[in-house]
């Protein structure tokens, strides 16, 4: 959700920039600009609605330059526009800024100090470079005390970026709450949401944390505290390979990522077994687990979804009681705690706003907390207590696929650990387990024609759906659901089953696709009665059913896998039903519309 880059060095800023704006499109944009000046003070300023090649075909190309900031913004405040795309300039066009995030006192800010200042825009960042403008002009501060000084003031979420007229070599940056960071070069420096933006140009990335102030010239990187004491923080290297950020021969990086899930579940056996096979975590996560008297998985989205996956595994292999909660619900309605919990936070990015607020408490309270992320450095990894990482590498498509299968793969990993250290589980068998999956999601992909067909025949025209399910299965539905209303636009809900004739099956219609899925022997039958309730109804169904599960009828017959680890098969088919459903309403897969992929603002 909204990016920014930044440069200052040798080169042309402009190329550097764009490509960066570029690496960040997964996140979600409707408008894109970049700044740009060269050291004689002569400055570009480029903004246009749509997508960053939309921003190309205006951007002058002898307009160089060797600094520059840019943005792709993710609506908030005002309609997608270029009047507010960023970056927004001061009215004495003498400061240029971009920001992430959501100033939630802009207009006390507004009313209090700019009360005569002409505004162009509708949005809170225009607020904050009047802001700095008016200071340095009333209070004839330096640029670097006004930003100081505007940065106390705001409540709210942001990552920030100056560039002043009369400072052409200096970019200032600020971060609280947003991800930002500061990328390290020879005879240059770059500012970035994510490490991918800039990965092309450096791998070695220095984490901000909330409340600093950053100086930048190409050749330092001066960091400040809100005390103003310097800051000394050795940069990490991104271990991310540029050839995981290219789509290769696929059209979306969606088709990439669904058929990279086996390679990404082998990949994580491999990073959690030792030399003889055996999964080994660190002793005081497992130590930290085993002692609470409850679990509290919190997440968002697809996360949430794969939490309740993990709810069952966890609860199945260590008998500790487990619950699963929204984050934007929990930060400010939170339950009543037990004793001895213990947290853990689902997050691709590990970026989420919501997720990271709850955190914040979490650790103000002294309660144990767990990040599972595919991003090593994030905020969620640093702020939490503990992490395990996906190892999914790098997500682009902003519907999540193999993040979620990732996820419950490691909470799997991390439920059969801890459930053999309490003496619950006495074989290892996930390993094992984990390794027939991969083969059985391979066995899928290597079907997904058939499923692009089932999309044709079922959803193509269709306003609404609904997945239906029992037990884990239920959970499956739910992010079946979840997808396909991302990508494709059809008005879908995921059901347990047996809750239709409590109210739901009023909205079934002659021919409402009803998709169930049907993987537990013990529930099969009950969910097929279902079926048949909603037939009498004229759905038009469609049944995924297990191996040795299925009937004569059935759509697809799913390999046989472990029990605890059906969703790991089950959910592949109905992504690709997702994917090939968007595909033949001629939406943009990857960048389904009103969507972001990382969400930074609560």
């Amino acid at each position: 959700m909204c990016g920014i880059v930044g440069y200052i060095g040798n080169r042309d800023a402009k190329d550097i920039l764009l490509q960066g704006l570029e690496k960040l499109e997964y996140r979600g944009y409707d408008s894109a600009g970049i700044f740009v000046i060269d050291e004689n003070k002569r400055s570009y300023l480029f903004k246009e609605q749509g997508r960053i090649a939309a921003l190309r075909k205006v951007v002058d190309s002898t307009a160089a330059a060797a600094s520059g900031i840019g943005h792709t913004r993710w609506a908030t405040h005002g309609v997608p526009s270029i009047e507010n795309a960023h970056p927004h300039q001061s009215a004495n066009g003498r400061f240029t800024l971009v920001h992430n995030g959501v100033i939630e006192n802009y207009q006390e800010l507004k009313q209090t100090y700019l009360a005569n200042t002409h505004l162009t825009s509708d949005t809170d960042t225009e607020i904050i470079v009047q802001l700095i403008a008016h200071l340095v002009e009333k209070n004839t501060v330096s640029t670097l005390e006004a930003f100081k000084e505007t940065a106390a003031l705001l409540r709210g979420s942001y990552a920030l970026a100056l560039i002043d007229k009369e400072q052409p070599e200096i970019i200032y940056a600020a971060k609280n709450k947003s991800p930002l960071l500061v990328g390290k070069g020879d005879g240059f420096n770059v500012i970035c949401s994510d490490a991918m933006a800039m990965i092309q140009e450096t791998n070695q990335f220095i984490e901000l944390t909330d409340g600093e102030i950053v100086t930048l010239s190409r050749d330092t990187i001066t960091i400040e505290n809100q005390l103003n004491e310097v800051i000394e923080r050795e940069a990490y290297t991104a271990e991310i390979n540029l050839n995981d950020l290219d789509k290769g021969t696929y059209p979306y990086y969606m088709a990439k990522e669904m058929d990279e899930q086996p390679a990404v579940i082998r990949k994580i056996i491999q990073a959690y077994q030792n030399d003889e096979g055996v999964f080994e975590l660190d002793k005081t996560i497992l130590a930290k687990l085993i002692a609470s008297d409850r679990i509290y998985i919190v997440a968002c989205g697809t996360s949430y979804n794969a939490g309740w996956v993990g709810k069952q595994l966890l609860e199945k292999l260590t008998h500790i009681p487990t619950e699963v909660h929204l984050s934007s619900e929990f930060g400010h309605n939170m339950p009543l705690l037990t004793k001895k919990p213990f947290f853990i936070f689902l997050s691709q990015s590990g970026e989420t706003a919501d997720s990271r607020q709850v955190l914040v408490k979490v650790n103000e309270m002294g309660h144990p907390s767990l990040t599972l992320t595919n991003v090593a450095g994030s905020t969620l990894s640093r702020e939490a207590e503990f992490t395990l990482l996906l190892h999914a590498g790098p997500e682009i498509a902003v519907a999540s696929t193999k993040a979620y299968t990732a996820q419950i793969a490691v909470l799997a990993i991390l439920a059969e650990v801890a459930g053999k250290e309490t003496g619950l589980v006495v074989q290892d068998s996930i390993g094992h387990d984990l390794g027939i999956v991969a083969s059985g999601m391979e066995s899928i992909l290597s079907e997904k024609h058939q499923i692009e067909q089932m999309a044709a025949d079922y959803l193509s025209i269709s306003r609404n759906a609904f997945y239906i399910g029992r037990g884990v299965d239920y959970y499956v539905a739910m992010e079946a659901s979840l997808k396909l209303k991302e990508v494709s636009y059809v008005q879908t809900e995921g059901f347990a089953a047996g809750e239709l004739k409590h109210g739901t099956i009023a909205l079934i219609e002659e021919g409402t696709p009803v998709i169930a899925v049907i993987t537990d022997e013990g529930i099969a039958g009950h969910t097929r009665g279902n079926v048949q309730e909603v037939q009498a109804r004229g759905a038009n169904t469609m049944v995924f059913s297990m191996e040795g599960l299925e009937q004569l009828g059935d759509q697809f017959i799913l390999p046989k896998v472990n029990p605890l680890l059906t969703p790991l098969v089950s959910v592949v088919p109905t992504q690709l039903l997702a994917y090939y459903t968007s595909l033949q309403r001629g939406n943009d897969v990857d960048k389904p519309r009103n969507l972001a992929k990382s969400v930074t603002v609560e």
